[in-house]
């Protein structure tokens, strides 16, 4: 019997928290677009009440540009589609996701078929108390709820690649054991580390600490504790966390799916290429505006360095069909969604593309003039990154002003790119290919059931042009979002 993924979203209801997030935007538009007789999707909205989530929904999502496709295709009853979205104010860091309305919480209880849970803060440093509630026990949160609702087929969550730690060569698709560190640490426990989070603002409170030395310390926390258990930042440790809370907490007969996203880039080809959300950006967008801008010309990386891309509608698609594939089959499985196993990019031809696209098509300075560049130079450390970005500065403020740049400000800009250099430097010299095993049985799966994954699902990265997708997309999208935002200013 076929696998009809249109006809299993008819009359479902889905619960998707972090819905005004990049990623969850993408799934429900795809959703709406492909099954306008969806029964209802609950957007579960950081909002105060329900006007402010109401608000939240059309600006954040209904209004952008990104539902231009859904608009035109289904013009005439757009109105009634529409209505399938319901703005829930709520708070995933929060008991029953922070839901106070008992007769809402019932009837989600009683509709829900399917939960998507892709709430997260991805700030790789963000505080550790604020992390390890979003990202951790937010995932502990949805596992209770989702144990509540009596109709509910599975749970999706959303988590990263990247919870694997700094490991080298094939990285399996595994799940964590509660208190599991990837360095073979002392046990971890989650309590323990929200105990330490909660004493530390107390004892600060206690010394009449500013919110924003407070805010310091947390992050200082939060990189501190992940680097013990061997994590490289606040982010991949409190998600390594949350899968744990998740299956821990989670009623054994519900069937769960965890997909990890690797670096997720711009729409590959839907609702059209190269939608992204906004800028500022992060990893490799953040890296090649700042190298198109003339803020850098040196960065930390290897040639050889696999950076795992993956557009993010084929993340979309594997999320819908491992939701279909897992409905009402109590099953637990991991899907890494990547491509440095079927169709590696390297960090050398990263280093090709920005300087043909940028060389062809530059940036303009504050007086309108095309920006040079060069290529981007590679270094394996940040102090030599540190010693060519002090180089480059100086030379900058010699030639654009004599000499009229200030100390201070030639220290700030040598410190943020410092700062995102030590960020990002896991990333940059990245020594692990993430195996995609179960991810290709879900394809296969798939194939055999007649789903169409050539047009409507597509999610195998290894029909990517890299070359054509940076010049022709990805770039493009980055230096038109970049723009944008300049002329607002």
């Amino acid at each position: 019997m076929g696998l009809d993924i249109v006809q299993f979203l008819e009359n479902k209801t889905i619960l998707v928290t972090g819905a005004t997030g990049f990623l969850a935007k993408i799934f429900v538009e795809k959703i709406l677009r492909i099954q306008p007789n969806v029964k209802k999707m609950f957007l579960l909205i950081r909002a105060t009440d329900e006007q402010s989530a109401a608000r939240r929904l059309h600006e954040e999502l209904i209004e952008k540009k990104l539902f231009h496709i859904l608009r035109q295709k289904h013009a005439p009853n757009l109105g009634s589609i529409l209505e399938k979205l319901h703005a829930i104010p709520g708070d995933i860091s929060s008991e029953n996701l922070g839901v106070n309305d008992s007769y809402l919480r019932l009837e989600m209880w009683r509709e829900i078929d399917i939960i998507v849970h892709s709430a997260a803060t991805t700030t790789f440093d963000d505080r550790y108390d604020i992390a390890l509630a979003i990202n951790t026990y937010g995932a502990k949160h949805i596992a209770e709820f989702a144990t509540r609702c009596v109709n509910l087929k599975m749970l999706l969550h959303v988590s990263t690649a990247y919870v694997c730690g700094e490991k080298s060569g094939v990285i399996l698709e595994k799940a964590f054991s509660m208190g599991e560190t990837t360095n073979g640490s002392r046990k971890l426990d989650v309590n323990e580390e929200k105990l330490l989070s909660d004493g530390l603002i107390r004892v600060l409170r206690e010394k009449n600490a500013s919110d924003k030395e407070i805010t310091i310390a947390l992050r200082e926390l939060g990189l501190q504790r992940a680097r013990l258990h061997g994590w490289p930042n606040t982010y991949t440790l409190t998600k390594a966390m949350g899968e744990m809370m998740l299956r821990h907490h989670l009623s054994r007969n519900v069937s769960l799916a965890i997909v990890r996203p690797t670096i997720i880039t711009s729409t590959y080809r839907e609702p059209f290429p190269g939608w992204l959300e906004g800028f500022p950006f992060r990893t490799l967008d953040n890296i090649a505006i700042n190298y198109g801008r003339g803020k850098i010309n040196s960065f930390i990386g290897d040639p050889e360095t696999i950076f795992d891309a993956i557009p993010v509608d084929m993340v979309v698609n594997a999320m819908i069909v491992a939701m279909v594939v897992h409905a009402n089959r109590p099953s637990y499985m991991i899907y890494h969604v990547g491509s440095s196993l079927s169709n590696p990019l390297r960090y050398a031809d990263f280093q090709n593309f920005i300087l043909n696209y940028f060389t062809d098509n530059p940036l303009v300075d504050e007086d309108g003039k095309p920006i040079k560049v060069g290529k981007l130079i590679l270094v394996d450390s940040t102090e030599s990154f540190q010693k060519e970005l002090t180089q480059y500065y100086t030379f900058r403020s010699k030639e654009q002003n004599g000499f009229q740049t200030s100390h201070a400000d030639l220290k700030r800009n040598i410190d943020k790119a410092m700062r995102a250099a030590e960020i990002y430097r896991p990333y940059a010299l990245f020594k692990g290919i993430f195996d995609n095993t179960n991810t290709k049985s879900l394809r296969a799966t798939a194939v055999e059931n007649g789903v169409d994954l050539e047009s409507a699902f597509y999610f195998d990265p290894s029909y990517i042009d890299w070359e054509d997708y940076f010049q022709r997309i990805q770039l493009p999208g980055i230096s038109g979002a970049f723009k944008l935002k300049r002329a607002r200013l």
